[in-house]
């Protein structure tokens, strides 16, 4: 019979408010307070903060499990023929296998996905680092044009399949 082994201190992970890597990242701010693999337990956190009309393409994770908590705002989530409105607070458990897509409602919003790989070590992280514009200041970016068709490449490459649009812009 094997025994677990508790994490020895250095496996263990506090990173502070403000803290992590962060990335203009589809014209919104990333910060990487986890990557997969860096720490005992294998998942990988991203903390996101994004503007009122943000929402990513209809898509669906192929080996990633997500967790999502809003910290601030409300976002609106449609997951099959349902939404859902997650208010600062709320916690959306989203399944691999599952399509989904997302708008933020607020002026604002800021939240924290967590994923585990079904497989391997999540690969979340990786694709924000892949799409993403590495940055030292933790601030919204300036607007640009994205290009729909190098975002659907980038995440295929991370398991992440684009299966539809973005939401459309709110009034």
């Amino acid at each position: 019979m094997t025994t677990a082994t508790a994490p020895t201190i250095n496996e263990l992970l506090a990173v502070p408010t403000g803290e992590g890597e962060h990335y203009h990242f589809l014209n919104h701010l990333a910060t990487v307070k986890v990557a997969g693999g860096d720490s005992a337990t294998g998942m990988s956190a991203v903390e996101f903060t994004a503007p009122r009309g943000f929402g990513p393409p209809l898509h669906v994770h192929t080996e990633e499990d997500e967790i999502m908590y809003v910290i601030d705002g409300r976002i609106r989530l449609d997951i099959g023929d349902d939404s859902v409105y997650a208010d600062t607070g709320t916690v959306v458990s989203l399944p691999h296998g599952v399509p989904h897509v997302f708008q933020v409602e607020s002026t604002t919003a800021r939240f924290l996905t967590v994923t585990a790989g079904r497989n391997a070590s999540p690969g979340f992280d990786r694709f924000v680092d892949a799409l993403g514009a590495p940055t030292d200041l933790a601030t919204m970016p300036t607007p640009i044009e994205i290009d729909p068709g190098h975002v659907a490449q980038v995440c295929a490459r991370h398991g992440i399949e684009v299966l539809g649009p973005p939401p459309a812009p709110l009034d």
